[in-house]
């Protein structure tokens, strides 16, 4: 996620605690708080490459910039978050509270990491639709004041790490912004259909993943000729192909999922 085209502005302020409200869909970020420059001034994040903290996810985030890279490794599908929003999300499993792409070590088992993943244990909280508090999950356990990056200089000022840090979360709001008008323009050309990912294990055990949408192919050829080349100037006729691709990942997962179950 390249560039500096920011959607909102964002920043480190003052307060120990972010309100509950705008935390609710941070998924694997135990002890979210607001990075504070006086409270965490000596802090440190030591490398790791243990990803277990999301292990219990069986969805990821995607924006659709990534779906190219994406599709080469998950089913993508689209999942209602409310009456009026959905998302699109990377498969990890059809069971609750299951990632089959973190082994056991913490490893993740695949070429391309979301996104939504590699950001943490950083993310932008929204404040009132204009503005976003950078957070730190305070639970992480690289998370020190001996050894690692440090976040602030001497002057109190943001390390190169850091910077880097909230360059990678701005652009991946901007993208975003850009997903959900994505999904929006999807919504109004009324391509998205509505499916139940099932599967079937050995031994008798079924499983079923519902509210999850993609988008149907045969409405897609029958668009107008304006409506399709408005799709394919924009880029996005690109991103419906890779999500349409990325659905023979599901054998795959399914495969994962009987692996997993049996071993």
């Amino acid at each position: 996620m390249g560039g500096n085209n920011f959607a909102h502005p964002i920043f480190l302020i003052n307060t120990s605690k972010v309100s509950n409200n705008k935390m609710t869909t941070l998924m694997f970020y135990d002890k979210p708080i607001a990075l504070n420059r006086e409270a965490h001034k000596n802090f440190k994040i030591a490398p790791s490459n243990d990803f277990r903290f999301s292990a219990k996810t069986n969805s990821i985030v995607l924006t659709s910039i990534e779906f190219i890279e994406a599709a080469k490794e998950y089913p993508i599908v689209f999942a209602k978050v409310s009456d009026e929003a959905m998302v699109p999300v990377a498969l990890l499993s059809l069971r609750n509270d299951e990632n089959l792409y973190v082994n056991d070590e913490g490893k993740w088992d695949a070429r391309y990491i979301p996104a939504f993943v590699r950001r943490y244990p950083f993310v932008l909280a929204e404040n009132d639709g204009t503005q976003f508090t950078v957070c730190i999950d305070e639970a992480f356990p690289g998370l020190n004041e001996n050894e690692g990056q440090a976040l602030f200089d001497e002057k109190g000022g943001n390390t190169p790490f850091l910077q880097n840090a909230l360059d990678f979360m701005n652009n991946y709001q901007t993208q975003f912004k850009l997903t959900e008008e994505f999904v929006k323009q999807l919504k109004e050309l009324d391509l998205l259909i509505e499916i139940s990912a099932k599967a079937e294990l050995a031994g008798g055990e079924n499983y079923l993943l519902g509210g999850l949408m993609i988008v149907d192919e045969q409405k897609l050829l029958k668009l107008s000729p304006k409506k399709s080349y408005d799709l394919f100037q924009s880029g996005r006729l690109g991103w419906i192909y890779a999500h349409l691709i990325s659905l023979s990942n599901m054998s795959r997962l399914l495969d994962k999922m009987q692996i997993t179950k049996t071993a």
